[in-house]
């Protein structure tokens, strides 16, 4: 009696699995991929879901990918026949519709999704592990929501990884060491958040291009252990403090270098000057007190603009700069630079030397430069090129000189009291 009760139940369980094989059979997308796109809506606040967005036409009475484009699934993803005939999803991408709700709910069970895209809502809640499940991924873009908490150690296993969107939301503490293991990466934006500690060795990325860890709260040493492929490095408005480091010259394709308003200190490193491909150069707001200058006095520099505004900088203005034969901008204001303006300078700002670029920015304003006005500044015309010399030691600016006006000069008691020497 027993054996025969047992029989039965198997042969209930097999009959029970055929048929719900044979239901989902027909079905042309992966039962599995279905049940995540609707766990995916059941995440999302209903009240978010308005008329008109990809989430309001998801009717799941019909197939997902057989009816993708049409009155039921009219936007929010992309599925591929991958695998004998079925059609798996390899691309989540909602419209920019003010969703909120979480994704932590979900499992994330889709082997086969390449492209996960919620940038621009109002998802909040933490970044849940599971999104390790997406082994195939390539791109992961949680921009501009308001996710919390900390970054998962586990998305740095996603090694087919290549872009990586996690800026303008809430997210806090470290960011994982783990992001080494990300070989595939090449773009990796964490700005816009409060991140904090020292920033982990991404060494291993060689594929690396574009980095933005900036406006968090990242402190410790500026980075030396950085791939060599990158070409832009941007992480403005942290807590960074210490020497900047002279090894930057090794990371041979970077063209944008941002910096702005960290503690950094010492000398700028002439490496930064005679580069071979840096175009841009961001320091301001830091505390460098000094300029090393290149051995080469810049004239092999591609730099384009530089600005070392509000720094600490000291001596005179550096020469070898209207060396550079590139160079357009350059903002050395609000430091502590003394001596005469360089004719140099002057003459680069009105007719540009052959073979090289107009000073067509040239701002020197809040240091202690004394002396009279070039000569050639005095043929600027307004809307020519823009210059500010105001707030110095300057022996006579008029205002009717346009790179005067906006400021005084210091008073003769304040320029004395920094340099005797100062007429």
């Amino acid at each position: 009696m027993g054996g025969s009760c047992c029989h039965l139940s198997a042969l209930f369980l097999f009959l029970f699995t055929v048929s719900e094989l044979l239901s989902k059979g027909d079905s042309r997308t992966y039962w599995r991929d279905a049940e995540s796109l609707k766990e995916l809506k059941r995440a999302i606040d209903f009240g978010s879901v308005t008329p008109g967005s990809c989430l309001s036409s998801w009717d799941f009475s019909v197939d997902p990918c057989d009816n993708i484009f049409s009155e039921r699934f009219t936007c929010g993803f992309r599925c591929d026949r991958v695998v004998a005939g079925r059609s798996r999803v390899t691309e989540i991408s909602l419209d920019r519709a003010g969703y909120t709700g979480s994704l932590s709910s979900s499992a994330w069970n889709l082997p086969y999704l390449e492209i996960l895209d919620v940038a621009d809502n109002s998802l909040s809640g933490s970044i849940p592990n599971s999104l390790s499940n997406l082994t195939r991924l390539r791109r992961l873009a949680l921009s501009r929501n308001s996710f919390s908490g900390e970054i998962p150690t586990s998305i740095g296993s996603l090694s087919s990884l290549e872009e990586l969107y996690l800026d303008n939301n809430r997210l806090q503490g470290p960011i994982p060491p783990s992001f080494n293991g990300l070989v595939s990466l090449k773009r990796l934006e964490l700005q816009g958040n409060n991140l904090s500690g020292e920033f982990p060795s991404l060494g291993s990325l060689e594929n690396l291009y574009f980095l933005d860890a900036s406006d968090n709260k990242i402190s410790g040493r500026v980075p030396t252990n950085i791939p060599g492929s990158l070409v832009e490095l941007s992480m403005r408005n942290n807590y960074l403090e210490g020497p900047f480091p002279a090894n930057i010259r090794d990371l041979g394709f970077l063209q944008v270098i941002d910096f702005t308003n960290n503690r950094i200190s010492g000398a700028v490193p002439s490496t930064l000057f005679d580069h071979p491909s840096l175009q841009q150069l961001t320091l301001s707001h830091n505390k460098f007190s000094s300029l090393q200058v290149p051995w080469n006095l810049g004239i092999r520099s591609e730099l384009i603009a530089v600005d070392l505004s509000y720094n600490e900088l000291e001596g005179l203005l550096p020469a070898f700069m209207a060396m550079m034969p590139k160079l357009s901008a350059l903002s050395l204001e609000h430091n502590k630079f003394t001596g005469m303006i360089p004719s140099q300078y002057a003459l680069r700002a009105v007719v540009p030397i052959a073979g090289a670029s107009q000073l067509v920015r040239l701002l020197l304003g809040g240091n202690y430069l004394f002396g009279p006005i070039p000569g050639p500044l005095m043929a600027l015309k307004p809307g020519s090129a823009t210059v500010n010399l105001v707030d110095n030691c300057l022996f006579s600016c008029p205002p009717t000189f346009f790179f005067c006006q906006g400021g005084e000069q210091k008073s003769l008691i304040v320029c004395k009291s920094f340099g005797p020497m100062i007429p």
